[in-house]
C-alpha cells in the first residue's frame, strides 16, 4: 500500500483518495482533496496559505528539523518478511514515537512560554489602567453605598392538607 503526500498541504493521501493532476510536461501533482486542487489552480503559494504544513513549518508553528521524521521514507519495493527484523522494527517504532512525542511536547511548551509572559504583561497593564475600579475592603466598610444592597426575601411554607382542613 503506497501512501502519497499532497503537493499543496503535504497531508497523506491514502489509496483510492484524492485527485491526480498531470501537466503537459508530464509532472504529476497529487492532491488530497478538491480544496488543495482549487488552490493550486488559483496559483496560490502553499507557504502563504495558513492551514498548510509549509506555512506552519516556515513560521515556526510545527517542528521542522527532527531526526525522527527521517524514519518516514517512501518504500515502493516490497521486502521479504523476516521475523527478527519485524520484531526489532516494532520495538524501534515504539521508541521513536516516544521520542517524537517528548520532542513535540518540549516544542509546544517553548512556544507557549512566550505567550504566558505576554498574557501576564497584558494583565498587569490592564490592572494598572483600571486600578481605580478596585476598592480596598476598608473603603467598602466606610462607604456602604459601594456594596450591593441587601434584600430580605420572605419564604412562605408550603401548605399541608392538615393546615387546609383547619381553615
Amino acid at each position: 500500500m503506497r501512501l502519497e503526500k499532497c503537493w499543496f498541504c503535504s497531508s497523506t493521501i491514502y489509496p483510492g483518495h484524492g485527485i491526480q493532476y498531470v501537466r503537459n510536461d508530464a509532472t504529476i501533482f497529487r492532491f488530497c482533496r478538491s480544496k488543495c486542487h482549487k488552490n493550486f489552480k488559483m496559483k496560490r503559494n502553499p507557504r502563504k496559505v495558513k492551514w498548510t504544513k509549509a506555512y506552519r513549518r516556515l513560521h515556526g508553528k510545527d517542528m521542522t528539523q527532527d531526526s525522527t521524521f527521517e524514519f518516514e521514507r517512501k518504500r515502493n519495493r516490497p521486502e521479504r518478511y523476516d521475523r527478527n527484523l519485524a520484531e526489532n522494527t516494532l520495538k524501534a517504532i515504539k521508541k521513536i514515537d516516544k521520542i517524537r512525542v517528548d520532542r513535540e511536547a518540549k516544542h509546544h511548551s517553548q512556544r507557549m512560554k512566550g505567550k504566558r509572559a505576554k498574557e501576564q504583561k497584558e494583565a498587569a497593564k490592564e490592572l494598572e489602567q483600571s486600578i481605580h475600579m478596585v476598592k480596598a475592603p476598608v473603603a467598602l466598610q466606610q462607604e456602604p453605598s459601594l456594596t450591593l444592597p441587601k434584600i430580605k426575601v420572605q419564604v412562605s411554607k408550603p401548605q399541608t392538607e392538615d393546615h387546609l382542613m383547619e381553615e
